[in-house]
């Protein structure tokens, strides 16, 4: 196969309820090789399982079938490969959407990839593997686990691509391993090459959440003014066989892509950036470059990486009971007085009928919510919302929290207003290491 000087890989989405119409900008005009859809975060897979209880048809990304309507024919058009972690908790099922939906589209002879072996329960001893974040064993969670599914790397992505794959439906894949797997693919980097690994995890760092690194969660208005974010544009990077890159957007579209941007975004969930572990390759971003070589045009450079870990991290997602919610405004003068009485007077009905809560916080929205007591002595608001939230073990008990705030209407101080109240089943999300021979990736490929 003849290798390309430049690949042009995009990203269309930085979590499953990212914006649609900048993703179809890209499938259009954005004369990709590849589009990846990246899906997934800590809690979504967790829900997404859950979801599947409840119909084992279910299971992914409710959002697949809009994207793959809007982007299947102008990527095919194209020539754009597309991969995708919108599988989620049933990267079958969604396959075989797909394949329906290019069926009804027209589409002949697509080669679609569903990768797995990222779910774990029934595989994984959960005396022998210990819960990260308490350091307790994963069996005294009980009958409480709802998912168990490893971090996969690029290897079975390749495997698609490699087997002629169009559109490639993963579940948990880590982030930056969608770009990675098609730079692989594209340059023939194999395995091992390690520095070359490094950096193309960087490129996959950089774009994986869209529009954060074109100037999204950069700006701050009056302090880093973004032109146009209603009309952004989302990343490509324009990659190179030796891993250097340029990070840039369509023309015509809103945001930026800087120095400044970029240098943001590789800090981001980033513990020490000399030794970032991904399940391909322990990523060294402490020697990365940016350089500003055009409007919206930052190269990087610099990125290099060791041998991968010899464990995978696994997301554990297990029911933690309920949670209940009651919210009421206030405004006007003393309005942060009023609602801080609104607040004693509802905690104190909760301990007089000894509801059994077992975490309880009362919030001023506007004023003490992220700063807490800090907040006290700040020039007061003009308006705040009182949210009582609690987790319980029954959902009975979590409707009573709301119900309290809900009494205020009439019974609490003056002048409160627009109150809601709302339950809702607690997924909580850990996390343990697993040999990575426990992990048994898969490629199943259909045709359309």
């Amino acid at each position: 196969m003849k290798r390309k000087d430049v690949v042009r890989f995009g990203e269309g989405a930085g979590f499953s309820g990212a914006w649609l119409d900048p993703a179809v900008d890209l499938a259009r005009r954005g004369r990709l090789d590849y589009l990846s859809f990246e899906c997934l975060a800590e809690r979504t897979i967790a829900l997404a399982q859950l979801a599947r209880l409840k119909d084992p048809n279910g299971g992914y990304d409710p959002l697949l079938e809009r994207r793959l309507r809007a982007v299947l024919e102008p990527c095919r058009a194209a020539g754009t490969r597309i991969l995708t972690t919108s599988g989620a908790a049933n990267p079958i099922g969604a396959g075989e959407r797909a394949r329906a939906i290019a069926r009804e589209l027209g589409l002949t002879g697509p080669r679609i990839a569903v990768v797995t072996g990222d779910d774990l329960m029934g595989r994984l001893d959960r005396s022998a593997a210990i819960l990260e974040e308490s350091g307790r064993p994963l069996d005294e969670l009980g009958d409480r686990i709802i998912s168990m599914n490893a971090y996969l790397g690029a290897e079975p992505l390749v495997d698609a691509l490699e087997a002629g794959a169009e559109l490639v439906i993963a579940g948990r894949v880590a982030d930056p391993s969608l770009a990675l797997a098609a730079l692989r693919h594209a340059f023939g980097w194999t395995a091992t090459d390690w520095h070359l690994l490094g950096a193309g995890t960087a490129v996959g760092h950089l774009t994986e959440c869209g529009p954060q690194v074109t100037g999204g969660y950069f700006a701050d208005p009056g302090r880093r003014d973004v032109p146009d974010l209603a009309e952004i544009g989302y990343p490509i990077a324009e990659c190179r066989p030796d891993g250097t890159a340029v990070i840039t957007k369509l023309p015509d579209t809103g945001g930026a892509v800087s120095v400044a941007t970029c240098s943001e975004q590789i800090l981001y969930e980033i513990g020490d950036p000399a030794a970032y572990l991904t399940p391909d390759v322990t990523a060294d971003f402490s020697g990365v470059r940016f350089e500003q070589i055009g409007p919206d045009r930052v190269q990087v450079s610099g990125a290099r990486g060791g041998p991968r870990p010899e464990l995978l991290k696994v997301a554990i997602g297990y029911r933690d009971g309920f949670i209940g919610e009651g919210q009421i405004s206030y405004g006007g003068a003393n309005c942060v007085g009023r609602a801080r009485l609104a607040a004693e007077i509802v905690l104190k009905r909760i301990e007089r009928q000894k509801l059994p809560v077992r975490d309880i916080r009362a919030d001023l929205i506007g004023y003490d919510a992220l700063f807490g007591d800090r907040a006290r002595g700040m020039v007061e608001p003009n308006e705040v919302r009182l949210r009582v939230v609690a987790r319980t073990w029954t959902r009975e008990d979590a409707e009573a929290v709301g119900r309290e705030v809900e009494g205020l209407w009439t019974a609490g101080p003056a002048g409160g207003g627009g109150a809601t109240r709302s339950s809702r089943e607690a997924i909580a999300v850990g996390s343990t290491f697993v040999p990575r021979a426990l992990a048994r990736p898969e490629v199943t490929i259909l045709g359309a």
